[in-house]
């Protein structure tokens, strides 16, 4: 009998404990806090300044959010590859865990919603969790990869000021530091996929690795931990599989894509009319590398941040001050009011169909 003609079981696998809220939130709040006092000492505006919106062009907001309905369509679609291998889900299950888990990262102290899809995801299919954990880390180490070659290649294709301010805003930040912690996030990404290959195909003797060393401590946690390293090893079973692996990079490329695109339009309606599809994706990549460092719920102050580092690359205080931050505020409200409504509808779907994993069709 194949897997697949195998009768669905609920998971049982041991799931990761729950986060410590209170102390996570804290933490989280103190981080959001915390940036935007720089923002503020910056003179960096968390608020546009009277005038801003004068040069919006409103279509161009709406034509970004219809973007944004691309962008977390392939987002979530595309789990469905490396969820392939491992178990039967539909794709309507796919979407809606996905988008809840998208909400549930947003508004979750310290990104600690990562959890939240993995978990999901055992309830409506035959996955096990940390097979789907496996799957989630994954997509982020490709996902940190491709946007760490896209801020690469955008910084070397963008023309930025000459000199480079020694400052952003009033912050005594050099604005040449930029592309040296662009490089760092490229090495370090590049090094986690490389890590993720040989943990996969070298999975046995990561096994008996973890077994042997942590069985000097324990036998039992040796044995319950080299479990979870091969569950995890077990996610990933999408990597050698050119099915399973292209589709998803493709899906993978047109995420990032539209969603490169639909920023230099927002911001081209924003005011910064001489914005280039090259300085857009180094927009992108600062702003998508930036958001996984502590800060407040819902990303606030390292999304702001991040933005007014990228644009003072290319833009002089005075637009970085003036357009500069109307493009930054409706960026950031847009992003959140999409993945907050992606939230609302993911839980509507699921309440619409609670009991519909054990009936799910083959993904394809």
């Amino acid at each position: 009998m194949s897997a697949a003609d195998e009768p669905l079981q609920p998971d049982t696998s041991v799931a990761p404990p729950p986060p410590r809220w209170r102390g996570r939130l804290a933490i989280s709040l103190l981080c959001g806090l915390g940036l935007a006092w720089v923002l503020f000492r910056g003179g960096l505006p968390l608020l546009p300044p009277d005038g801003a919106f004068d040069t919006l062009r409103p279509w161009t907001v709406v034509a970004y959010v219809a973007s944004l309905a691309v962008v977390h369509w392939f987002r979530a679609a595309r789990w469905r590859h490396l969820l392939r291998p491992l178990g039967r889900i539909s794709l309507r299950d796919v979407i809606s865990v996905s988008w809840v888990g998208f909400g549930a990262i947003l508004l979750s102290p310290l990104r600690s919603g990562e959890i939240v899809r993995p978990y999901l995801v055992t309830q409506r299919s035959p996955v096990r969790m940390w097979e789907a954990t496996g799957t989630v880390g994954a997509e982020r180490v490709i996902d940190g990869l491709a946007l760490s070659t896209i801020l690469f290649i955008g910084l070397r294709r963008a023309t930025p000021l000459d000199p480079l301010p020694d400052k952003i805003g009033d912050l005594e930040v050099p604005v040449a530091a930029v592309p040296g912690a662009a490089n760092v996030a490229l090495f370090l990404f590049f090094s986690a996929f490389v890590a993720m290959a040989v943990f996969f195909f070298a999975r046995d003797f990561a096994r008996r690795t973890t077994h042997k060393v942590l069985g000097l401590v324990s036998t039992r946690l040796g044995e319950r931990v080299a479990d979870i390293v091969d569950r995890v090893a077990q996610g990933i079973r999408f990597l050698p599989s050119p099915r399973h692996l292209v589709p998803f990079l493709l899906e993978t490329a047109a995420y990032w894509g539209v969603n490169a695109a639909g920023i230099w339009l927002l911001a081209w309606g924003s005011g910064l009319s001489g914005i280039t599809p090259a300085e857009a994706c180094v927009a992108m990549g600062c702003i998508g590398i930036g958001i996984l460092v502590p800060s407040g719920p819902g990303y606030f102050g390292a999304f702001q941040l991040s933005a007014y580092m990228a644009l003072a690359m290319y833009f002089p205080e005075q637009a970085l001050k003036g357009t500069g931050a109307a493009f930054v505020f409706v960026l950031y409200a847009c992003q959140v009011g999409f993945h907050l409504l992606g939230l609302g509808l993911g839980l509507w779907l699921l309440r619409r169909a609670p009991e519909s994993w054990p009936k799910a069709e083959a993904l394809g």
